[in-house]
Parts: C-alpha cells; sequence; structure tokens
C-alpha cells in the first residue's frame, strides 16, 4: 500500500480539512528555512546519496524472494548452488571482498530464511535428499559462531516436538560432530575490531557453556545423547585442545592470538560444577604437551591467567583434583600464577588451606608441593605453615572446628615440614615454637583422644625439625593407621625429588623386614657363603648343637614361689602392708574370684575394700594391672552396691584426688550398674568369675559328676551321630530370668552423681578446664539411665537428667555435646512412652528444638547424627503410645 493509502481506505479526510492540513505544513517548512538560515553552517564535507545496493546485496535478496515464493525445485538448487559461491565451496568461488560482505552481512539474515522454510514438504521437493543435504551445507560450511547462534535461536523458538525441531537438534549435533565448536572459538581468539564483538562473544560464551540445559529443557524425553553434560563438556574439552594447538601453530607462524575467549569457557564450566568432566580430558593431554615445550607452557601459563577472578576458585580447585599426586605437572600448567594473581593466593594459600578441608591428604600435598617447587613460590610455603600454626594453636579452633578440619590441617603442617628445608625453618623458628607451645597446650587440654594425638604427632615432627640443637618432644600414643599415615606425610623430601608420583616412591624397608633380611644374611652365611672360621672336622664342629631343634617354651609359665590368699581380709591385708611382690601380684589376682565367692565376708570389709583400691599404685610391672583393679572394684560394688557407690561418689567430688581417679570411679560405676542389671548375674559360678590372669577361679569343693554323667554323654553322642534328621532348626536355648538388680540401687547411683556437677573446687571444676570429666560424666550418666529401663526410678531419673542436659546444651566441648546427645536418647528409649508424653512434654518440646538446630548446624559430625537418632526417636514416640479407647 502506498504512503496515506490507509487514509483513502478508511474514507479519507474532508477536503476542507486536508487543505487546511497542507497548508499549515508548508508554512511551517518556510519558518524552519527562515530559521535556520539566520545561523551560519561550518564548512564540512558535502553530504552525499546512500550508495547503490551492491551485488551481493541484490544477490542474496534475489535468493531470499526465490526461496520465500517458488516451488521449483531446480530453481532453489540453482540459487542454492549459486550462494554457496559466497562460501568459497564451489570450482568457481566469489571474490574475496564478496566473500567477506556475504559472511559479515548478509550469512545470519540468509540463515534464518532457510530456517523458515524448513518443512518436511518443501524438502520433498527433492526426493534424492540434494535440498536437504545443500540446506545443511550452508550451516555445516558457512562461519561457525553465526551458524551456532542462527541453530540455537532456532531450537528455542520452535515448538515442538516437531519434525522441524529434531531436525535442527540433528542438524546441531552434527556441528558439535565436525568440530565446528572449536573453529568457532578459533574464530574468537583472533583479533577483532568490531564494533559489536564482546557482546557477541558474551552470547557465544553463554551458548556454548549452557548448551546442555537449553537443550535438555528444550528437547526433554527426545534429548539426544551428545547433549547430555557427561558426553558434552568431555567433547568440548577435546575442542579447547584443538583450539589451544591451532593457537600454538599460529604464534609459530608470527600470527597474533588470545586465549581470553577459551579461558572464559573453562572458568564458566568450572564455575557451573562441571569442572571433572572437562578438566579429566584437558589435563592429561596438557600435560603430555608441555612435557617438552616452552611454547605450550607459555600458552597454558596465559590460559590460567586470562580466567576471570569469579571463576578462578573452580578452576583451581578442579586443576588440583585433576593433577592430583603430580605436583610437577601443576608447575608446568600454571606457572607462577599463584605469584602474579591476588585470587589464585588467596584460593592457593588461604581458601583450599584453611576453609575447604573435604579434599584428601593427596591433594594437599601436590598443592604443597607446587609451592614448594620454585624458589618464587617458596616464601609463600613459609608464609603458610605460619598461619597453618598460628590456627592450629588457637585455642578457640581447637574447640569449635571440626575433627576432620583439625586433622587436615596438622596434615598441612607435617607436608610443609618436609618440604622445607634447615635454613627456612631457622629463619622463623622463634615464631614456629611459640605457635608449637602454644598449640600444644590446647590439643592436650582437649577432651577428644584423636585430638590429643594430633598434638603429640605435630609437636613431636616440629621439635624435630625446628629445635635440633636440644632433644625434641617424644610422647605415648596409640600406633594406628592413622598416627603411622601423618608420621608419613612428615618424611623429609630430598632436593629436586617428587613428592608423590602416581605409583609413590619406594618405602624405605621397616625393622621387620630389615631382621629379616640380617636373618636371610645368617642363613646364607651357614650354608656356605663365608668360609667357616674352623678346619674342616675340627672338635667345634663335632660338638655344635645347631642341628638340634629347639624346644618350644612360649607357652611357659613363671612358677610362683608363693601361694595366693584364700580369704578376702587376707588379700586386704597383703594388699595394704605385705613388701612381697610375688605375694602382693598374687593377692591382686585372687581378688576378684574372692568377692564373688565370698559376700558375706566382702560385705564386712566393702567399704575399707574399694578405698584400698581407688588409690592402689602399681608397686612392680603386673601384666594388666589397671584392668585387674578395675575388675575387683567392680566385684566390690556389685557385692555391696549402696554402701560403695556412696562412698565412691562422695569420693569423685572431694579434694586431692587426680583426673584418673575420678574417671575411673565413672568407669567403674557404669560396668558396676551394667553388672547389676545383667540377668542372672547373681547365679554366677565360681567357674565362670575370671580372675586377673583371664583364667577361671575354679571352686574349692566341687562335685564329682563326671563318673556318673560319663556313659550317658557317650550314649547321647552315639544316638545323635546316627539319627538322620531332614531339618535342623536353631537350637533352643533357654533363656535366663531373674529380677533387675540395679532396680533397687538405680537412684544411689544416679541422683548424687548429679547433684553436685555445677560445685567448683579448688582443684576441681566440672564446668571450667576439666572438660574431659565433664564429657564422661554425661556419658556414664546416659548410661545410668539406659540401665534403669523399667525401673521404678526411671521417669524421675529422665526428669532430672533432662533438666542437667538443658542446662549444658550450649557446651563448647564437642565431648561434652555428645555426652548429652546420648544422654538424650538414653532417655527417650528408657521412659515408657505414655509416661514421656504425660510427665515431660514440655521438656520433650524444647529439646525437639534444640535437636533440630544441633542435627542441622552443629560443627561435629557424630553431634549431628546423634541429633537425627534422637529426632527419629522421638516421632517413634507416637507409634509406641495405645490407641485412643472411644
Amino acid at each position: 500500500m502506498r504512503p496515506g493509502g490507509w487514509m483513502e481506505a478508511l474514507g479519507g479526510f474532508p477536503r476542507g480539512l486536508e487543505d487546511d492540513l497542507l497548508a499549515r505544513t508548508r508554512s511551517r517548512r518556510l519558518d524552519f528555512l527562515a530559521f535556520s538560515s539566520c545561523f551560519p553552517v561550518a564548512p564540512g564535507p558535502v553530504r552525499r546519496m546512500d550508495p547503490a545496493p551492491s551485488a551481493v546485496r541484490l544477490t542474496v535478496r534475489e535468493a531470499i524472494h526465490t526461496l520465500s515464493s517458488s516451488d521449483d525445485c531446480g530453481l532453489i538448487l540453482h540459487t542454492l548452488r549459486f550462494l554457496k559461491r559466497y562460501l568459497g565451496e564451489t570450482e568457481d568461488p566469489a571474490l574475496p571482498e564478496e566473500q567477506e560482505e556475504f559472511a559479515t552481512v548478509h550469512f545470519s539474515a540468509f540463515l534464518r530464511c532457510l530456517v523458515r522454510k524448513l518443512s518436511p514438504v518443501w524438502l520433498e521437493l527433492s526426493p534424492d535428499g540434494q535440498l536437504e543435504e545443500l540446506w545443511d551445507s550452508f550451516f555445516l560450511k558457512g562461519p561457525a559462531d553465526q551458524a551456532f547462534l542462527v541453530l540455537m535461536e532456532a531450537l528455542e523458538g520452535t515448538a515442538g516436538p516437531s519434525f522441524c525441531l529434531m531436525k535442527m537438534a540433528q542438524l546441531l549435533a552434527n556441528f558439535l560432530s565436525q568440530r565446528r565448536v572449536a573453529a568457532l572459538m578459533e574464530e574468537q581468539c583472533r583479533p577483532q575490531k568490531k564494533p559489536g564483538f564482546p557482546l557477541l562473544q558474551e552470547t557465544l560464551l553463554s551458548k556454548v557453556v549452557g548448551l546442555p540445559d537449553h537443550l535438555g529443557n528444550r528437547l526433554q524425553q527426545d534429548n539426544l545423547a551428545l547433549f547430555y553434560p557427561q558426553n558434552y563438556f568431555p567433547l568440548l574439552g577435546e575442542e579447547v585442545v584443538r583450539v589451544l594447538q591451532g593457537i600454538v601453530d599460529a604464534l609459530r607462524g608470527g600470527l597474533d592470538c588470545s586465549v581470553s575467549f577459551v579461558s572464559r569457557v573453562l572458568g564458566k564450566i568450572c564455575i557451573q560444577g562441571r569442572q571433572k568432566e572437562i578438566l579429566d580430558v584437558l589435563v592429561p593431554q596438557l600435560t603430555a604437551l608441555t612435557q617438552g615445550s616452552c611454547l605450550w607452557q607459555r600458552v597454558c601459563w596465559r590460559l590460567m591467567e586470562q580466567v576471570p577472578d569469579r571463576t578462578m576458585e573452580a578452576v583451581l580447585t578442579g586443576l588440583i583434583e585433576a593433577a592430583t599426586g603430580r605436583p610437577e605437572v601443576l608447575s608446568r600448567l600454571l606457572g607462577n600464577l599463584v605469584v602474579k594473581s591476588k585470587k589464585a593466593q588467596f584460593v592457593m594459600t588461604q581458601k583450599l588451606l584453611f576453609l575447604q578441608y573435604q579434599h584428601k591428604t593427596r591433594m594437599l600435598q601436590s598443592l604443597l608441593g607446587y609451592l614448594a617447587m620454585d624458589s618464587q613460590r617458596r616464601p609463600l610455603l613459609v608464609q603458610a605453615l605460619k598461619e597453618l600454626l598460628q590456627t592450629w594453636g588457637s585455642s578457640s579452633a581447637v574447640r569449635h572446628a571440626p575433627l576432620a578440619q583439625q586433622q587436615y590441617l596438622s596434615a598441612a603442617i607435617l607436608i610443609c615440614l618436609a618440604h622445607l628445608r634447615e635454613p627456612e625453618l631457622r629463619d622463623s623458628q622463634d615464631e614456629l615454637l611459640a605457635s608449637m607451645m602454644a598449640g600444644v597446650k590446647c590439643h592436650l587440654d582437649s577432651s577428644l583422644p584423636t585430638v590429643r594425638r594430633l598434638g603429640m604427632i605435630v609437636a613431636e615432627v616440629i621439635s624435630s625439625r625446628i629445635h635440633c640443637e636440644g632433644p625434641a618432644l617424644k610422647f605415648q600414643y596409640e600406633d594406628d593407621e592413622l598416627s603411622r599415615e601423618l608420621l608419613a606425610l612428615a618424611t623429609p623430601r630430598t632436593e629436586g625429588s617428587s613428592p608423590i608420583e602416581a605409583g609413590g616412591p619406594s618405602p624405605a624397608p621397616t625393622a621387620s623386614e630389615t631382621l629379616a633380611k640380617t636373618m636371610d644374611d645368617g642363613v646364607k652365611s651357614a650354608n656356605g657363603s663365608v668360609p667357616q672360621a674352623g678346619p674342616q672336622g675340627s672338635d667345634s664342629d663335632r660338638d655344635s648343637d645347631d642341628e638340634f631343634i629347639p624346644y618350644d617354651m612360649s607357652g611357659d609359665k613363671e612358677l610362683k614361689s608363693n601361694k595366693a590368699p584364700l580369704y578376702v581380709r587376707d588379700c586386704l591385708e597383703v594388699l595394704t602392708s605385705s613388701e612381697d611382690m610375688e605375694c602382693w601380684e598374687a593377692a591382686l589376682r585372687a581378688l576378684e574370684g574372692l568377692v564373688y565367692r565370698s559376700p558375706e565376708a566382702t560385705l564386712e570389709v566393702s567399704v575399707e575394700l574399694a578405698k584400698v583400691l581407688l588409690h592402689l599404685e602399681e608397686r612392680t610391672y603386673v601384666s594388666g594391672f589397671e584392668g585387674l583393679r578395675r575388675r575387683a572394684l567392680v566385684a566390690v560394688v556389685v557385692t555391696d552396691p549402696v554402701r560403695v557407690a556412696e562412698y565412691l561418689i562422695s569420693q569423685f567430688y572431694a579434694l586431692n584426688y587426680s583426673l584418673r581417679q575420678r574417671l575411673d570411679i565413672l568407669d567403674v560405676l557404669t560396668l558396676s550398674a551394667q553388672e547389676l542389671s545383667r540377668p542372672g548375674h547373681l547365679k554366677r559360678s565360681p567357674q565362670q568369675v575370671s580372675c586377673g590372669s583371664g583364667a577361671p577361679v575354679l571352686a574349692t569343693s566341687q562335685p564329682d559328676h563326671t563318673a556318673g554323667s560319663g556313659w550317658r554323654a557317650v550314649v547321647e553322642e552315639r544316638i545323635r551321630s546316627k539319627t538322620r534328621r531332614f531339618s535342623k532348626g536353631f537350637p533352643w536355648r533357654e533363656l535366663l530370668s531373674s529380677p533387675n538388680e540395679f532396680n533397687s540401687v538405680a537412684g544411689y547411683f544416679f541422683f548424687p552423681l548429679i547433684r553436685h556437677f555445677d560445685r567448683p573446687l579448688v582443684t576441681f571444676d566440672l564446668l571450667g578446664d576439666d572438660q574431659l570429666v565433664l564429657g564422661r560424666l554425661t556419658h556414664t550418666l546416659g548410661a545410668l539411665m539406659y540401665l534403669a529401663v523399667n525401673t521404678t526410678v526411671v521417669v524421675s531419673m529422665g526428669k532430672a537428667l533432662l533438666e542437667f542436659v538443658w542446662a549444658l546444651r550450649f557446651h563448647a566441648d564437642i565431648y561434652v555435646r555428645r555426652g548429652l546427645l546420648s544422654a538424650v536418647s538414653s532417655i527417650l528409649l528408657s521412659v515408657p512412652a505414655e509416661r514421656l508424653l504425660g510427665d515431660l512434654c514440655d521438656e520433650l518440646l524444647e529439646a525437639r528444638s534444640w535437636l533440630a538446630d544441633v542435627a542441622e548446624k552443629d560443627v561435629d559430625e557424630d553431634c549431628r547424627e546423634q541429633a537425627v537418632r534422637a529426632l527419629l526417636l522421638l516421632e517413634r514416640l507416637k507409634d509406641r503410645l495405645p490407641p485412643l479407647s472411644h
């Protein structure tokens, strides 16, 4: 429709009004010309008319018109083949400037025209598939960036499921398979002067990295396997290697290139959590390519330096994980990035060492080994050791940090010490020693055995490395897997050696291996490898007894000249006044059995005997002394529970007792309550009583049943062997049933023990420094609560224990919190459900919110797990209630 035609279609304006409008327009134009003539115009170039359309523009316009309006297959094929001249795909290609104009100005519009024409009917105009092949070739042979963007735009804008959607998805899969993404990224790495180039790069970056998400949301169940993240990102890693290879070739040819776009692609992939998929492909190939090429190393360094700061952490973390155990690979791929980039320095010397403690030890060795492999990076290693020791020696960190984080910090300190040399340590000797002494005190004050052992091991290694001229610290600790692993980390590295290879260095021979080798050498010498000293046939050779087999004396026992006492009073007298060590040991070993066999005699001296055993010290070496003393004390408490328990608890809160004695009291109370609550414990025969040496104590008088029952056993065994049975069930065993003896004495164990926990003494403060004893007390109270199930005082005990837990619920010590959570579980398991919901409903509601908070926010994993178990027990309470009667 010509201009103004829409007025005529509506009937036009009235004639007079139209003349009036024309007159006003002319007058305004004349006024504007007169006004503008008052201002001189600066001389300048004369503005020309727009140039005539180029031949390429006219050709493309005519081709789009033909494709849009014609259904002639021959004309469409001729048009498409003619346009391929501008892609350089024919024998008679277009001029270079025409190809450039087509690629930069008209290619995207032409591809959108092809997308609009796509339909099954249109492709069937050429039954032999020539039209479909030509249609595909423009996307696969033209400029990769424009083809990729048009395809992604068409996929997002096409309704589905449909033929067009699946056809373009398959075309995109072919696009990826034919390495067109590498061509796309190579184009972005060349120098560009286009005005909209940054915006184009940002769009391409978003589409390339987000392709699996876009295609997954668009195709749903029809998604292709190539678009899955586990398949797409490894393919993208291969494309990145090809791009870098092209950059290296261009640099060798004297051309300028930039890796900025590749760095941004790598960073965006890693920050989305896909660093494992791409770096597992990228790192091995770059490791091989940088092995003997300085140019490849420089390209990799530049690649990492161009990574944006906001994605640097994800890239470095993934790279260190992919190169675990190979610090020399990190050195080749990163160079001195940690020195040049503040963000990389913060990530590698702060975040990965202090905050992200979930990584494995081998990754930690790779990181610190990378810092130790270059002279410019070694000052950062020394600074990292100082900061690690400051954190390790902080009392707040020891109390509040999770156990896994403390192990991680200890391992990092030991690895740093293994990499640093004596002069480097000597320069910071005073500062490191001060941090070590503060840290040892904090660790030894901890109530967790693992934390104390960490402090001992780290202090031993630091003192041996830093304070070489003086005696090193020595501690006694359990030789378990954790201790051996930490001590292996502290082995000093030789100059120029790789800390950890894939297979690991061959370990030094252990003492047993050295001894075995020495014995083998001795055997070889005896077999003739070394000439014998004496002449052949000498008297010494004839008198030798080497050919005799030595008699096995491993089962021999030392004969005791003194007999064990036969009465409890005799044992008491020997333990208090005897100077004969053999007699003293025999009395200690026999005491437990005598107490169980003579309960009446024990009742007369029970409190005095408990006092002696509580203060008993090991005068000479006795195998299993602590176990013998503890079992004897348990036997005394079981025999006279009320008086002995009251005495022990009164001594627990008394002055002038060591922490070891207080802990022994708690252990004895727990074991005694367990023994009292065991069914049939009073029917314990002397044969079942275990003495100190582990052998049963036999009764003095036993009726002889062997003669009368021997023939019956022989007959029953013969019948049993001759009888055929088609099936044999589980052997029936009569269950022991007896009243719970702990029922009548549970209050004597529990209430005095919980009564005075908040009263500090001069040398004993449960709410102060004696956190280890407080933690053991909470566990003991929980155990007593659990053993008091089905007793008459269990409800009162549960209420008192809940008040105790509520008073200490925010305690800073992990061991104490574990005991409190264990106590809550014991309450829920011991107190009947109807009494819990009837008498302790308000307390349980308060405890539930606290348990939920602990399960979500506590730093200790064991505390979180115990809180979850307690919450599950709370949820099961409603299932244990009987149904309401209507």
